[in-house]
């Protein structure tokens, strides 16, 4: 008899029993709202598992149990309250409510919507993982660069329709109205972020004209890198020196671009400087035997040129120019570098010998300076 007192007794407008009721729903809310959401999670896949391409159910759970987990806790808070008369239920919301009443249903609503919101954003992290292993079945550059992209907008259009959604469930604003009567102020906006939007037009033609991929060693503005990203605003490098540099997108297709990934070669070009100690005979072989060698080699192109191209004070100087048939920058330097002792080795072989750099100062200190003197005192002629 004393249970059932204390049982009917209330407070704040509510009985002890009530509250009791109250307690309990939310208790088994938290205790078994991971369970809940591990059942859920499991039941979904199940029914998309022919169409997850690969993706584990862990993987699929991974994502869904945290979401799914605040959803169904906010669910039960609901359950639990409306035992109570406090907070009043969603059709009892009128203007003559108490305002704490309505502020708490609204808080309520925003973490509901929220936490559905969180749910697509995990759906679209799924969503992308299976393409992602769609796309190693078959590799291509252009899913590497679309897929990051794709993710970014579908976030994008689903964090802009819960916004939405929040604004006309939860404060009852008309959103088509508040759309269609910006007027004045949504041209400002548009002025005020007209750089972003001209960045978001250029990502849109980066896909459209497809004058790079994620991959590709580009040179655009005096920087040189391999794209990492192309996002809505800018385009991520990774330069040489590993730094990670970040180009506006405006940038990537205003400025001359060189897709340095799209060559079908690599060019060598320098000057051998040869002392004048090395007789023309000698010159003759190095350069004949120089031009064989270069042409005999897998990775070159048959268009060589060796010249003795100039005769300075200093030396004679025999320019080469050949081009490397490969893309990758390590296997350039290898070939170049072995191509670089070939030449050392011919010029050793026929008896030539390269300009030291104290050529011209020996050279100097060799002159007569009286004679030097006399040179320059010489008057001018007008």
């Amino acid at each position: 008899m004393l249970l059932q007192d204390f049982l009917h007794q209330r407070f704040l407008g509510n009985d002890v029993q009530a509250y009791l009721w109250c307690l309990g729903i939310l208790l088994f809310g938290y205790l078994f709202k991971r369970l809940l959401s591990k059942l859920l999670s499991k039941l979904v896949f199940r029914a998309i598992r022919k169409r997850t391409e690969g993706v584990s159910e862990q993987q699929f759970q991974a994502l869904l149990i945290q979401p799914l987990s605040v959803v169904i806790f906010l669910i039960t808070a609901y359950f639990a309250f409306q035992v109570l008369d406090y907070p009043v239920r969603s059709s009892e919301l009128a203007r003559n409510e108490p305002w704490p009443q309505v502020a708490l249903f609204r808080l309520f609503q925003l973490a509901v919507f929220m936490g559905v919101g969180w749910i697509g954003l995990r759906l679209i992290d799924f969503v992308v993982l299976v393409f992602q292993r769609r796309a190693e079945t078959t590799p291509s550059r252009l899913n590497n660069q679309l897929i990051p992209f794709a993710k970014d907008l579908l976030k994008v259009l689903v964090l802009s329709l819960t916004f939405l959604l929040m604004l006309s469930r939860v404060f009852g604003v008309n959103v088509t109205a508040l759309i269609g009567g910006l007027g004045i102020g949504g041209l400002a906006v548009a002025f005020a972020a007209k750089e972003s939007l001209e960045n978001l037009i250029a990502s849109f033609t980066i896909f459209l004209d497809r004058p790079f991929a994620v991959g590709d060693l580009v040179e655009v503005g005096g920087v040189t890198g391999t794209v990492e990203k192309v996002g809505f605003r800018s385009t991520r490098l990774r330069t040489a020196e590993k730094s990670f540099v970040t180009v506006p997108n405006k940038s990537m297709i205003d400025k001359p671009l060189d897709n340095l990934s799209l060559r079908t070669a690599r060019r060598v070009s320098f000057t051998l400087a040869l002392s004048h100690a090395t007789t023309s005979e000698q010159l003759r072989q190095i350069i004949k035997e120089a031009h064989r060698m270069i042409q005999a080699h897998k990775l070159t192109t048959p268009e060589v040129q060796i010249k003795f191209s100039a005769l300075t004070p200093t030396a004679k100087e025999v320019t080469v120019q050949y081009f490397v048939e490969t893309v990758d920058y390590d296997e350039y330097l290898a070939v170049k570098e072995d191509l670089n002792y070939c030449l050392v080795e011919i010029v050793e072989q026929f008896g030539g010998n390269f300009v030291s750099s104290n050529t011209t100062l020996v050279q100097l200190a060799n002159q007569d300076p009286l004679r030097g003197l006399q040179s320059s005192q010489q008057p001018l002629v007008s």
